[in-house]
């Protein structure tokens, strides 16, 4: 048996108290009083606890409130007096009841017990006026007008009410999604990136024939990290897709932009100098010398992830490449042109093919969408060719929500003595 929070214990407490005083002066009256005590007690005690209590729900209080009310206005044999006694309690705990009613149930229950309760608030005049001498019909109806009044005025408060818990509810949840694309896309840009370059180097080191007493030994080595690696991945990419699946692709354009910018173009030869000093293809930068700067922090740290991207595929894929080139100048018609191209060559299957990934070009193509830019990848003159084109001036900013998580910066790169280190991602060089 589950033991109730102090929070409810407290509001059961004060329920006890309100029904207690309700039916205070009952041994005073006769013994018919209690047809007209009982109502007013089941509405004032359905309209103030926590619901539910056990197996008791609103909805079967108030069930219970609107039948009890009706029967007693039918049945009820006593004098006038004292029905017009306790009518004020039942009133009010009737009036509660809407609220809570309004507030706090499904739509289609809310109508139908709303409209029950409303029924029972018209009808309660006439338990006291049909039975009191010298009362006209007009008075009753009057009476029965009058005291719908209260009831709309509940009503209309339980709405407000219920539009605020709806949006404080869907507040939470499209937080809740920023948050996980916020993991997902932490996932793919830093974390997996620095696997892959650890899975890139025992492959590399497979290639080179070791040699010596431990060569046998080296080569397992080698291969086993391999596999740690591919596994570590293929976690990550099942993480990913969960992310985005139960968030929504759509929902990654209104991921918060970062507060400051961590990578931009001005960082792109450092870039190009460690992939062509991590492997044996030569890389070439044609960097228009009036853009490193030059655009708003997004745009200018979206171009760097463009190249970051497509030489993190070229490396995966076509890693026996005869060159890569990255070109950064204005476009043909408007905006800035960011080309990484490749001139293709034989590339050498991985041991082991990971199933997952495929994120990388259609996040990052969703956020240069975002931006007022756009992304295309294809074969081209015997190589593969990534554009993404990109706006001089922001065009579009996703909607900041208070509250919502930010995007932490990137952590600095280590620097390696023993030789130039990169930042890898993974996404597949070809589109999926």
């Amino acid at each position: 048996m589950t033991t109730a929070p102090p929070g409810q214990r407290r509001r059961i407490g004060w329920t006890v108290a309100a029904v207690s005083l309700v039916l205070l002066p009952l041994p005073l009256a006769a013994p018919v009083g209690v047809l007209a005590a009982l109502p007013a007690a089941l509405a004032v005690g359905g309209a103030l606890p926590r619901w539910p209590i056990g197996r008791v729900s609103l909805t079967g209080a108030a069930w219970a409130a609107v039948a009890t009310s009706l029967l007693i206005d039918i049945c009820y044999p006593g004098p006038h007096q004292l029905a017009g006694f306790w009518m004020p309690f039942e009133f009010v705990g009737l009036w509660l009841t809407v609220e809570r009613v309004v507030r706090r149930l499904p739509g289609r229950a809310a109508v139908w017990l709303g409209s029950a309760l409303g029924l029972a608030i018209a009808a309660l005049p006439l338990r006291f006026t049909l039975r009191a001498p010298a009362v006209t019909w007009e008075a009753s109806v009057a009476m029965c007008a009058v005291a719908l009044l209260p009831a709309a005025a509940t009503a209309g408060v339980g709405l407000y009410l219920r539009s605020l818990d709806d949006r404080r509810t869907r507040a939470v949840a499209l937080a809740r999604r920023l948050q996980r694309l916020e993991v997902a896309r932490d996932l793919h840009d830093f974390v997996a990136h620095e696997v892959t370059g650890i899975v890139l180097e025992a492959q590399a080191g497979q290639l080179d024939e070791p040699t010596g007493a431990d060569a046998e030994h080296t080569r397992a080595l080698l291969a086993r990290i391999e596999q740690a690696g591919l596994r570590a991945l293929e976690s990550m990419d099942r993480t990913v897709r969960t992310l985005r699946e139960s968030a929504g692709e759509d929902d990654a354009a209104e991921l918060p932009e970062p507060p400051t910018r961590v990578y931009g173009m001005a960082d792109l030869p450092v870039l190009v100098e460690r992939f062509a000093g991590s492997g044996r293809v030569r890389a070439e930068l044609d960097l228009a010398p009036d853009l490193a700067g030059a655009l708003p922090g997004p745009l200018d740290e979206a171009a760097y992830f463009v190249v970051l991207e497509a030489l993190t595929n070229v490396r995966r894929h076509a890693p026996d490449t005869a060159g890569v080139t990255v070109a950064v100048g204005p476009a043909r018609t408007r905006g800035i042109e960011v080309s990484v191209t490749d001139l293709g060559g034989a590339s050498r299957p991985a041991p082991a093919e990971r199933d997952g990934g495929g994120t990388g070009l259609a996040a990052l193509g969703a956020r240069l969408e975002a931006l007022g830019g756009s992304l295309t990848a294809g074969p081209h003159q015997g190589g593969w060719r990534v554009v993404g084109l990109l706006p001089t001036t922001r065009q579009h900013r996703p909607a900041r929500t208070p509250g919502h998580p930010t995007r932490r910066p990137a952590p600095e790169e280590p620097h390696d003595p023993a030789g130039p280190s990169r930042r890898l991602t993974r996404a597949p060089r070809y589109p999926g």
